[in-house]
């Protein structure tokens, strides 16, 4: 049986995998620095260590106050880093999904797999029970022939 192996790219409809990075042994790509730098990141993100970081962060916008800069300043430099910061949040909420979206195509296909093994193993248990039930009656037939005193 032929299988279609993903990896982390896209198949063209002929079974053909595209794909822009190094495979490794199992069929996968392997993360670039940069994946793994953003991998890295979209987990911190999701810590209490990143909301203090961002709370202090947004104290320390405020705190511009006492340095000179005027209200509309730092409301100007706020709503400038929070627009970006929510930019990536996007990208990088995007980058996990389609990561969980792979993980649980792999998922798919082993489950798909093994389905087919038990399906195949159901085959061959019908297989041997009905050789078993032959077997029996071969067993009956050379009993019905000794009694018989042909063999």
């Amino acid at each position: 049986m032929l299988k279609t192996v993903h990896v982390n790219g896209y198949n063209n409809g002929n079974g053909i995998i595209k794909s822009n990075g190094i495979v490794n042994g199992n069929g996968q790509k392997k993360p670039t620095l940069l994946e793994k730098i953003s991998f890295k990141f979209i987990e911190w993100v999701g810590t209490p260590y990143s909301l203090i970081v961002h709370s202090f962060f947004f104290i320390g916008v405020f705190a511009l106050k006492y340095v000179g800069f005027s209200v509309d300043q730092i409301l100007l430099i706020l709503t400038t880093v929070v627009s970006l910061e929510a930019i990536y949040l996007a990208v990088f909420i995007q980058m996990s999904v389609n990561r969980n979206t792979q993980s649980l195509e792999e998922v798919e296909e082993d489950i798909e797999d093994i389905q087919e093994d038990v399906t195949e193993e159901e085959e061959a248990h019908k297989v041997l029970l009905n050789i078993s039930n032959e077997l029996k009656n071969i067993q009956q037939d050379l009993n019905t022939l000794k009694k018989k005193g042909i063999l």
